[in-house]
């Protein structure tokens, strides 16, 4: 096996991988050169800022995956696959999306995302190389400009933010909901909020995620599986990928990787057919992949320093935070190049960001155990990557402040819940800050409590199980005096009016208690079927995709999106936009697979473009 090192020191590092022997024939010649790093620019700035814009918006509606190892293997092979892709038109990105739908997609610009369901697949690292390295090929054969629509798709994505931007500015005003894009004419919380996921869900699921042409899929499959070779990894791996895709996930273009890459059993054998002719080179050295990556975050920064004044404009109530777009700009730096004086920046201003806002509440208020679990987590990173950097030091020092700091306030949080006056934001960071604290479990159900009475089941239900598994089951006082079982006795009380499936559910599997399970079963059972509330039923099939309610909870799901349907074209006909665009938000946000998630895209938006 050959390992891939870096002279460098604290460079990313790299699993070996084997040089497979295969019959080298004319195709793979052109690889077998000599090769050079490639430049990295951004040659179209203005389609630059609305592609990143649009990425931004991904990230923001789906959010990113929490797990840093996963990161950086999808950069890592993606940089690797990317280096050989000749392309010197813009710096490629990577990141996974948090949704557990099996995709992956490009933006024109050289964002590329693959979802978190897609890596559940179980994807060896050819498999994802081929993957990639289509999805790149997407990019450098600009299939995304050679549909017209898809162009169009974009600049309205770009019209939406800018709409929304200028709606915030001139409607910024204090006797009414302001949501991140500025709608504020009579709109509950709720409807602005669907407002906002819109212009974001909407506009990138449906305007921007759109499949490609039998034709520009064959062409990306051809070069991604030249890349992927190029670069060391197996090409036969893309026709493997392929095949487990099919076994693994319904083959309908209305689930998940099928809706963007469609024409699947004619593209499983064109890739096999390929991989059987192209061979696999030797990769390139490490150096040179880390050198890429530097040169790319570095390009990335330079834009970031230079925004245009729409990328850099913050609604009025945001006027204190990184823009998305920004943000977006500097975390794909980090993805790119993970260490050195450039990353170290970069999470420094993270982490200083996060402890301004935290700083900024009151403080009995102030969640020290966020900001403290973030500050040990970058250290950690920076360890591993470069354990001599003075960075590390910085990064002590300022941890050790805020420990002292939020020391100094336990007596008086211990004042506050002996005087028992206090609020709810109280409560969360008390636990966040002294989770050890002989009174947590007290402050668990206190919290409890006060999530019921918010209507607010999900956490309520959380911290009823925090207070509760305080004590061993067989320990809980007989006097039922102790937090726990005044937590057991809420839990029980609570399950009758409970309507989020997904609480439901997680009691009625616990084992601590039957009864408290069979009431939690039966309680779902009538609910199943008929709950409302299409938010409720979206969120047990996150957490639940295959629990024992799960088909008829997804049936329930298409019958409340098709009302919702049926709602937007009635305040569409009424002319109240803001109604109508925040049913069509809903049913695209939280049921993306339904039947009528399809008929909206394919009966209005469609509409809407060619008008």
């Amino acid at each position: 096996m050959k390992e891939h090192e870096s002279s460098r020191t604290g460079s990313v590092s790299r699993p070996g991988r084997v040089a497979r022997s295969a019959i080298a024939v004319s195709l793979t010649l052109a690889l077998t050169a000599p090769h050079a790093a490639p430049a990295v620019q951004i040659a179209n700035p203005a389609l630059f800022e609305k592609s990143v814009a649009a990425a931004a918006e991904a990230v923001k509606q789906y959010g990113l995956v929490d797990d840093p190892e996963v990161q950086e293997r999808v950069n890592r092979i993606g940089y690797e696959v990317a280096y050989h892709a000749d392309f010197d038109s813009y710096p490629f990105t990577f990141a996974v999306v948090d949704t557990p739908i099996p995709n992956a997609f490009a933006l024109p610009a050289g964002q590329i995302f693959v979802t978190r369901g897609m890596l559940d697949l179980g994807l060896s690292d050819d498999m994802l190389a081929g993957l990639l390295g289509h999805e790149i090929a997407h990019v450098t054969s600009e299939h995304f400009l050679k549909q017209k629509k898809r162009a169009t798709r974009l600049n309205l994505l770009s019209s939406l933010l800018g709409v929304g931007l200028m709606a915030a500015s001139a409607s910024d005003r204090d006797d009414g909901y302001v949501g991140p894009y500025g709608y504020t004419r009579d709109q509950s919380p709720t409807e602005a909020a669907a407002q906002a996921a819109l212009v974001g869900g909407m506009a990138i699921t449906e305007l921007v995620m759109r499949s490609y042409s039998r034709e520009h899929e064959d062409e990306s499959d051809e070069e991604g599986q030249r890349f992927a070779a190029a670069a060391g990894y197996d090409p036969n791996a893309l026709g493997l990928l392929m095949a487990k895709m099919g076994e693994r996930i319904p083959q309908s273009k209305a689930y998940g990787y099928w809706q963007t890459h469609p024409f699947f059993d004619s593209r499983v054998q064109a890739a096999r057919a390929r991989g059987r002719y192209l061979a696999t080179l030797e990769a390139a050295p490490g150096q040179e992949i880390d050198a890429y990556r530097r040169a790319t975050q570095e390009s990335l920064l330079e834009f970031a320093a230079n925004p245009s004044k729409r990328l850099a404009r913050t609604g009025p109530r945001e006027s204190a935070a990184v823009p998305p777009a920004l943000r977006f700009l500097k975390t794909m730096a980090l993805n790119a190049w993970p260490s050195g004086t450039a990353a170290e920046s970069i999470r420094l201003d993270r982490l200083h960001e996060l402890r301004a806002r935290e700083l900024d509440r009151l403080a009995t208020s102030r969640d020290y155990g966020r900001i403290t679990a973030a500050y040990r987590h970058e250290m950690e990173t920076v360890r591993a990557l470069t354990p001599d950097s003075p960075f590390l030091a910085v990064l002590s020092q300022e941890l050790a402040d805020l420990r002292r700091q939020s020391e100094e306030l336990y007596a008086q949080s211990i004042d506050i819940l002996d005087r028992g006056v206090f609020e709810t934001p109280f409560l969360e960071a008390f636990l966040s800050n002294y989770p050890d604290s002989p009174r947590a479990p007290r402050v668990a159900l206190l919290l409890g409590t006060a999530y019921s009475r918010l209507g607010r089941e999900t956490q309520a239900v959380e911290s009823f199980l925090k207070a509760w598994e305080s004590e061993p089951a067989g320990e809980i006082a007989e006097d039922g005096n102790s937090p726990a079982a005044a937590a057991q006795r809420g839990l029980h009380n609570l399950t009758p009016v409970l309507t989020r499936l997904g609480s439901l559910q997680h009691l009625a599997l616990q084992e601590r208690d039957p009864e408290l399970g069979d009431r939690a079963e039966d309680r779902l059972r009538k609910l199943a079927g008929s709950y409302d509330d299409i938010t409720s039923g979206s969120e047990y099939l996150e957490r639940f995709p295959e629990g024992p309610h799960a088909e008829e909870v997804e049936e329930r799901l298409n019958q409340l999106a098709d009302l919702l349907y049926k709602e937007m074209v009635i305040y569409q006909d009424l002319g109240d936009a803001a109604k109508a665009i925040a049913r069509a938000s809903q049913i695209l946000t939280h049921a993306p697979l339904s039947p009528t998630a399809r008929r909206l895209s394919d009966e209005r938006l469609e509409e809407e473009l060619d008008a």
